[in-house]
């Protein structure tokens, strides 16, 4: 408002605004400045991939279901009540996109978000169960009303490793949003967490609340581009055989 205040004023005088109209001028002005001053710090304080947001989102490509799952999910009430978004699916089908776009959404909305990688996840709780301030770190995590784990399913952990991602799992179960990606069914998590009930109970918790984007029979979009990349040089080559 100091900044402003009297740059505001001479416009007031020129239109004649009352001086409540001045004094909601001020005020808006300082709303909105707070609101992108939030928005930048939630941002870089989120991680998030700076290209993957609904702008980037070709959701024509994805089916209708998803679509309007996404479009509930771009409105961040799902943070309301701790629902967990779980996006499965092949590599390369837009999974951790889907989710990037919904955790740009949630930032604007000022709401913090955190995005890790899972395996980056797992080492910085492994370091902190070594260092004996496990809890710290937790509490930490427990700041973000929402923490995107990417690419669960190319983790291939040990017992200890196992054991602090459930107990994030555990530590966040009905009070804070997880949202993660996987190249997994749930038939599958065994693989992560080795033993069939520890994998049952780790299910269980990100389940029991949740969204499901099931995406497995997506096409990949990277095959897709792929195809049409050595398509385009098979074309390429017939034409300048021609010559």
């Amino acid at each position: 408002m100091a900044a402003i205040f009297a740059e505001v004023a001479l416009r007031a005088a020129k239109e004649h605004l009352t001086h409540e109209a001045y004094l909601w001028e001020l005020a808006t002005h300082e709303r909105d400045l707070r609101i992108q001053r939030r928005t930048t710090r939630l941002l870089r304080a989120s991680g998030l991939p700076a290209e993957k947001t609904f702008r980037t989102l070709d959701l024509g490509k994805l089916p209708s279901a998803i679509q309007v799952q996404m479009a509930r999910l771009k409105s961040g009430t799902f943070l309301e009540i701790a629902t967990n978004v779980v996006a499965i699916g092949k590599p390369g089908v837009g999974k951790s996109h889907a989710l990037a776009a919904v955790g740009h959404e949630l930032v604007t909305q000022g709401h913090p978000v955190l995005w890790l990688p899972t395996s980056t996840l797992v080492q910085r709780l492994l370091a902190a169960k070594r260092d004996l301030r496990l809890p710290q770190e937790l509490a930490k995590l427990d700041k973000f009303a929402c923490v995107i784990l990417d690419d669960l399913g190319y983790i291939q952990q040990d017992r200890d490793e196992m054991e602090v991602l459930f107990t994030f799992f555990s530590e966040r179960y009905e009070r804070k949003s997880i949202m993660l990606s996987t190249n997994l069914v749930f038939s599958e998590w065994e693989r992560i967490f080795k033993h069939p009930m520890t994998a049952l109970a780790a299910i269980d918790r990100i389940v029991h609340h949740s969204v499901i984007l099931d995406m497995m029979e997506v096409e990949s979009y990277r095959a897709t581009e792929a195809t049409i990349f050595q398509q385009a040089q098979e074309t390429n080559a017939e034409t300048a055989s021609l010559k």
